[in-house]
């Protein structure tokens, strides 16, 4: 995927002050106070970075963590995965592929096949709803 490089004024100019400290700093919002959190309409989760299409409504499940959270994204090569040592525990931070912008973690006890748990903060995401496209 060709990556989108932009200066730090132009994500500043791009983002509001809460997506630029959750893409751009690695930041995390609160849980239970994301505005997908509770969302249960069917359509598809883009990088509210750069536009990318990253999780569909059907892979969303309630893991009462407090944070969107889904078994699996769209296409593997939509996200990376980097290993996260930071605040004294080893995760596995979740990227956008394209913009490398902070989405949120996964962990490996969600349901499904694979057993992922893609734990992600509303601030990272755009959501458009399937009928909209109607």
């Amino acid at each position: 995927m060709e990556k989108l490089h932009l200066t730090d004024a132009e994500w500043r100019d791009r983002l509001d002050p809460q997506q630029y400290h959750v893409l751009r700093e690695a930041g995390t919002e609160r849980a239970f106070t994301g505005k997908y959190n509770g969302n249960k309409a069917d359509g598809v989760y883009y990088c509210a970075g750069c536009g990318t299409e990253l999780f569909d409504a059907e892979e969303k499940y309630d893991s009462g963590s407090g944070w969107p959270s889904f078994t699996a994204p769209v296409d593997i090569d939509a996200v990376e995965e980097i290993s996260d040592a930071s605040h004294g525990m080893v995760r596995t931070e979740v990227r956008c592929a394209k913009c490398e912008g902070h989405l949120g973690h996964v962990f490996p006890d969600g349901p499904g096949v694979n057993g992922m748990r893609y734990c992600m903060n509303s601030a990272s995401l755009d959501f458009k709803a399937r009928d909209a496209d109607k």
